[in-house]
């Protein structure tokens, strides 16, 4: 049986009132449509807030770090007396009179092979340092205490004491190697270049050494153990699972370290200023000591700022390099 409603359609009657569409009133203002968002002020706001945590954190990189290397680009291009006094521009001369220099080349070359040595040791004894202090056994935190003792001391003196250690009268290296019949007379070790070198580079593993480690320490202690006891149960040895696992899940780990290494060591200063301050002559220079001994000994400043431009340049090579050979995009990922 069809209700009164349902008739009433199919007799093609009008719908009731309270179904039909209303008319328009004239000179009625429609009503007001809702707001679909903030405000434009309040979005602004809402985008600058950010600034207010980071501002600081902008605002100290731009004067300690920005600032200065303006500054020193804007040096390089200038002509400084000895007292400082800016004469006026000098365009490129700087750069032209720092390639002619008779020793660039050989100090660029030193200092590539300085860092390249110094990274790869420290790296390399990293890796063996940071497993033997993650394993377990009785007195680890002593050793964990006493491995961080030459990265607290001053870098200096780590290297004035490295240098009495090999004089060649009173020096404890040459006495123990002259007990043991390894010499048989003292040895001038920091009077000769190659070998001063290598002490040098092995004073800056020595002081890189424990910083890196602990880098790899905590490195391999965010790597879970049920990884290594699923690879036990495949079969995988020792050597398969270093290879296999800790490598690969340390390379976020040796990335940080090694970067920081290469930075650290390239503008390294003390340990050559102090064994062999880059003598004889340039013979143990690198750009670091070699741009001090532009600005300080030759008194052109111009020069030497253009010698830090140069530096500066190479750091960020060597760096970029790194990063393109590491693919370090795939640790971001």
């Amino acid at each position: 049986m069809r209700d009164a409603t349902s008739g009433a359609r199919g007799s093609g009657a009008p719908p009731p009132r309270s179904l039909q569409p209303r008319a328009a009133v004239p000179g009625a203002s429609p009503s007001p449509a809702r707001p679909s968002g903030p405000s434009r002020p309040r979005r602004i706001g809402r985008a600058l807030t950010p600034l207010l945590w980071l501002g600081p954190s902008i605002a100290l990189i731009a004067v300690v770090v920005l600032w200065p290397v303006v500054e020193m680009v804007r040096t390089s291009l200038q002509k400084i007396s000895s007292s400082g006094v800016t004469l006026g521009g000098s365009g490129s001369r700087n750069y032209s009179d720092l390639f002619d220099e008779d020793a660039f080349l050989a100090v660029v070359g030193r200092t590539l092979l300085w860092v390249a040595g110094v990274v790869v040791v420290t790296m390399l004894l990293s890796l063996a340092l940071g497993q033997l202090l993650n394993a377990r056994f009785p007195g680890r935190r002593v050793v964990r205490w006493t491995v961080i003792v030459p990265w607290a001391a001053s870098v200096l003196m780590t290297a004035l004491i490295w240098k009495w250690m090999l004089d060649n009268y009173s020096g404890l290296v040459n006495r123990v190697l002259l007990d043991l019949n390894v010499i048989d007379q003292p040895v001038n070790w920091l009077a000769h270049p190659h070998q001063a070198m290598l002490w040098m580079m092995w004073v800056a593993v020595f002081v890189s050494l424990p910083f890196t480690s602990f880098v790899i320490l905590a490195g391999l202690q965010t790597i879970p153990e049920d990884v290594y006891e699923a690879a036990r149960v495949d079969g995988a040895g020792a050597v398969r699972a270093y290879f296999g696992i800790t490598l690969p899940l340390l390379r976020p780990a040796i990335l940080i370290a090694s970067i920081i290494n290469v930075i650290n060591v390239f503008n390294s200063f003390p340990i050559i200023w102090a064994m062999t301050g880059g003598g004889p002559g340039h013979a143990t220079d690198t750009t670091t000591t070699f741009m001090y001994k532009i600005a300080f000994y030759d008194q052109n400043v111009g020069e030497s700022a253009a010698m830090a431009v140069v530096n500066f340049a190479l750091i960020l090579v060597m760096v970029l390099l790194y990063l393109r050979a590491s693919r370090w995009r795939e640790e971001v990922r």
